[in-house]
């Protein structure tokens, strides 16, 4: 007997992580200087997880740091066929036992994760990403802490919510309900380097509406969603429920698209892949036990605009946390501008002053504001962008555009100066630490916030800096679907979970919302209930008796 059948129960109501500033003096600083010290000093091994076993392949990749790639912080086992198919087989085995729990008791491992993380893993977890990843301490103390910790509380109380919303009325002699069942399969769960926290709530987020999970974590960011696992196995997952499988993309997605079992996927990452990825569940549907759900987030070619009422320190402020902060490599980071006239002479003179003053470097030099890029690739591409900005007839590095992977992967924080408002680098995203500004004349505001409106092909993230209400109000309506996460005054990067639900449209996704209910109703298939007290015992209605 489960006693609580006998018991209805509220979550606790969530609030967001308090965020650690490790200013110096602070207990935190000392704590996460000492965690790097421990993990730089050793190298780790990092095993798939299948079915709750640790399974080792033989056939490794390296972690290394992207500010010191000659650093190895360990090797990761990579997935070969036989592995992904294991992964399928044991997320499908785990599925009846873990949909039957009560939701109430699934909700209570993730609370128990968020807890953990909060305390005994939050500086490990924290000196991970900081070393693994080239983040700053207090860009992974959001990042792999706080918002982590969010997505688990914060959804736990979303799924409440699903599960509550229950039919307004029933006819007299009636019962109606709805039940919320998993989704008739597994989910594969896509997740990008970037972030710990979205491979996390990529997984987590189905897991806690019933549905078990085939994850597949980047190549260049294997570590801490690895160290995520070992929480939610301490927090009491059960075997199979969340499968771990670092492997080379084109296999895992063949094996995983492919399947008859596919109940759903939840993808961040690019564009293309999730096109492809859309085109190969199309060309399959007919061997699908039910239609695939499919949640992505892609890209972003995310706007500033400013209008001539625009607070010119403030506007650069968010230029230059909004675009370079984890240089630049979030799909919300901003990466194209539009300055007026009246106000560019000033906004560029405060750019030039602040951003003399940042400092690149390794992340255990808290005094630095700017690191690495994730790897050789990543550092081949964004380069490429500068170069071609340099040759251009119609565009000028006027900040930056330095780079040098002798060590690490460096590329400085790059301003480009167009006249062509449709030059490359105002079109194409570029995942890294480059913002490119068009300068237009005072008068042409409106045709501005149109031009900004046709250019990318995304929809991700925008903000408008203005202190005139009319000029705000007019970008709000002019560019009403270029952003599914809009900022007025502030910089377009930092959405909090429970206060800005994350996701675009147009070719940015499927503008799902994650860190909302919007995203769990999607892992879940509703089922409506009638149950009738009293059913009738003949087949005529009264309109049908003789006059």
């Amino acid at each position: 007997m489960n006693l609580l059948n006998n018991a209805i129960l509220k979550v606790p109501t969530p609030v967001n992580e308090p965020i650690h500033s490790y200013a110096p003096g602070t207990p935190e600083r000392g704590l996460l200087k000492a965690a790097i010290d421990e993990i730089s000093s050793k190298q780790v091994e990092i095993p798939l997880i299948i079915g709750g076993k640790e399974v080792r392949t033989g056939n490794m990749g390296k972690v290394v740091m992207p500010h010191d790639h000659q650093h190895v912080l360990g090797e990761y086992h990579i997935a070969g066929e036989k592995e992904i198919k294991m992964a399928i087989d044991a997320a499908m085995e785990a599925k009846e036992g873990w949909a039957n729990l009560r939701w109430e008791e699934r909700a209570a491992i993730f609370l128990k994760a968020a807890e953990l993380l909060s305390g005994k893993y939050r500086y490990m977890m924290n000196a991970v990403s900081m070393l693994s990843t080239s983040k700053t301490a207090y860009q992974a103390e959001i990042d792999d802490a706080c918002e982590p910790i969010d997505f688990l509380r914060f959804n736990v109380y979303y799924a409440q919510q699903v599960y509550t919303d229950q039919p307004l009325y029933s006819s007299k002699g009636l019962w109606n309900y709805v039940q919320q069942r998993p989704l008739e399969g597994f989910v594969f769960a896509v997740a990008p380097f970037n972030f710990t926290a979205i491979a996390g709530n990529l997984a987590t987020a189905p897991a806690i509406m019933g549905n078990t999970i085939f994850l597949k974590p980047a190549s260049s960011c294997v570590y801490t969603p690895y160290l995520f696992m070992q929480i939610l196995k301490e927090a009491g997952m059960p075997d199979g429920v969340i499968n771990f499988v670092p492997g080379p993309g084109s296999m895992v997605g063949k094996l995983c698209l492919d399947h008859k079992d596919l109940g759903g996927i939840h993808f961040t990452g690019s564009t293309g892949v999730f096109h492809q990825m859309w085109q190969t569940v199309g060309s399959n549907i007919a061997k699908y036990k039910s239609y695939p759900r499919i949640v992505g987030e892609t890209g972003g070619k995310d706007f500033i605009v400013a209008h001539k009422s625009a607070d010119v320190k403030q506007l650069a402020t968010a230029i230059i946390r909004g675009s370079f902060e984890f240089q630049g490599q979030k799909c919300s980071a901003s990466s194209r501008a539009y300055v007026p006239t009246s106000i560019w002479g000033q906004v560029r003179q405060q750019l030039e002053t602040d951003m003399a003053t940042i400092k690149m470097g390794p992340t255990d030099n808290f005094t630095n504001f700017f690191s690495a890029v994730i790897d050789k690739s990543a550092y081949a591409t964004i380069t490429e962008f500068i170069d071609y900005a340099k040759a251009a007839k119609d565009a000028e590095v006027i900040i930056g555009g330095g780079y040098d992977d002798s060590k690490g992967y460096f590329i400085e924080p790059t301003v480009i100066l167009t006249s062509n408002p449709h030059f490359r680098t105002m079109e194409e995203e570029i995942f890294g630490p480059v913002m490119t500004i068009y300068v237009y004349a005072d008068d042409k505001y409106e045709e501005t916030l149109e031009l900004c409106d046709k250019t990318s092909i995304y929809a991700l993230t925008g903000a408008v800096f203005a202190t005139e209400r009319e000029a705000v109000s007019l970008a709000m309506t002019k560019l009403e679907n270029t952003a599914g996460n809009f900022y007025i005054n502030d910089k377009p990067t930092g959405a909090v979970v429970g206060q800005q639900p994350f996701g675009g449209a147009r070719a940015s996704g499927t503008n799902d919302k994650a860190g909302s209910y919007l995203n769990l109703v999607r892992w879940v298939s509703p089922r409506t209930i009638k149950e009738t007290f009293e059913a009738p015992t003949h087949f005529a209605y009264p309109f049908m008796d003789a006059e």
